[in-house]
């Protein structure tokens, strides 16, 4: 196994962090998404670019590690990264979207409701990503009902 899998899969070693890893490289998300888009003002079309990047990526990197580590490692935090910016595409760049987005996140992160557990099921890194992204689809899904009836 490489250290660049390594590297990626554990979004530069956040997935280090133990238990709670997966929250603090959504929150470090978070946090790279305001600062990024309040001072490069990025392309949406960029973003979304990114956001793509980041899964493919993740996917390669956590099928790599999945025979050192064991399927979906608690060190293994890319998913997270990507299911993170996937549920702020596409939204305003506000503090409030954006904590918003990490709650929803977060929620159905854990929860996996819906066929989101019976994507966790699916092979290798297709499985550790597919359900993280669902989570950030079904997240945004809301959070694009609030911004277009304004209530936030």
């Amino acid at each position: 196994m490489s250290q660049l899998h390594k590297l990626i899969a554990t979004s530069l070693g956040i997935g280090y962090v133990g238990k709670g890893g997966g929250t603090v490289a959504a929150v470090f998300t978070c946090i790279c998404w305001y600062f990024w888009h309040e001072h490069f003002m990025p392309n949406l079309w960029l973003a979304v670019g990114i956001t793509l990047v980041i899964t493919v990526i993740g996917i390669i990197s956590s099928d790599a590690v999945e025979p050192f580590w064991g399927k979906d490692d608690k060190k293994v935090v890319i998913d997270e990264v990507a299911g993170m910016c996937i549920s702020l595409l596409f939204l305003p760049a506000s503090i409030v979207y954006i904590v918003a987005g990490l709650v929803l996140f977060r929620f159905f992160d854990i929860v996996k409701p819906l066929y989101i557990r019976k994507a966790e099921k699916l092979p290798g890194g297709l499985g550790v990503m597919l359900d993280d992204v669902l989570a950030g689809v079904c997240a945004n899904i809301l959070l694009q009902i609030v911004f277009r009836f304004n209530l936030l």
